[in-house]
């Protein structure tokens, strides 16, 4: 489980130093995740909270704090392990892949309200989270609760960022899944906590439902190994 308390710029330091000892790393500095930050931060309505949509693992472990937290649907964006992971879920020996939003089609996840006297500490805490590297960008959409359609902020693969895979099939994504592993934990436990938490919500999602079968027939292959 990521803890708020673990988001410092040190530990973020940390992070990215690991990271570079296994190879090449794009990362954000302070300034620049804070100027980044604060752009964003810059186009929102005065004295307003703020809705965050959660795709993956931010539906069990978002680690700021929210007020509110509601079904949600986003269109014109997909859940896609499309995110090569060089730190968290995967490593040098054992890369993995992360969920992204991807183009097309639509997503099903939680809308978090981050109250509008708390926008300033608990989006320091989500860009220390979210943006290390700058893989995603931060983009205002329209999500559909239960009763209503509001505005507020999620984070979209950034398709230019070095650690973007855009053509891996669902075997070879299954491949990935099944063994990456890092100090955060297995690829295949994100995914399976990911379906988990949507199954809560009576959400099936047929995408990771097909990766878990790939999955299960890639361990049935390696039991017949000798």
């Amino acid at each position: 489980m990521l803890v708020r308390e673990e988001f410092t710029r040190e530990r973020v330091d940390e992070l990215i130093e690991e990271a570079r000892r296994q190879g090449p790393f794009h990362a954000f500095t302070h300034e620049e995740r804070e100027e980044n930050r604060h752009q964003f931060l810059s186009n929102l309505p005065s004295g307003k909270g703020l809705w965050v949509f959660g795709y993956g693992s931010l539906l069990w472990n978002p680690a700021f704090h929210y007020t509110d937290c509601q079904p949600a649907r986003l269109y014109g964006y997909r859940r896609r392990f499309c995110l090569k992971a060089a730190i968290g879920r995967g490593s040098r020996e054992k890369p993995g892949l992360m969920l992204a939003l991807d183009r097309g089609g639509s997503c099903n996840g939680r809308a978090f309200y981050i109250a509008a006297e708390a926008i300033e500490s608990e989006t320091e805490i989500l860009w220390m989270r979210e943006m290390i590297s700058g893989s995603y960008d931060a983009k205002t959409v329209s999500m559909v609760l239960p009763n209503r359609t509001i505005s507020g902020l999620t984070f979209v693969m950034n398709r230019s960022h070095p650690r973007y895979v855009s053509n891996l099939d669902l075997e070879g994504t299954a491949q990935m899944l099944a063994t990456g592993e890092g100090h955060l934990g297995t690829c295949r436990d994100y995914l399976n906590n990911t379906v988990a938490h949507l199954e809560e919500m009576n959400v099936h999602d047929q995408y990771l439902h097909q990766l878990q079968r790939k999955i299960r027939e890639i361990d049935d292959q390696a039991k017949l190994v000798p």
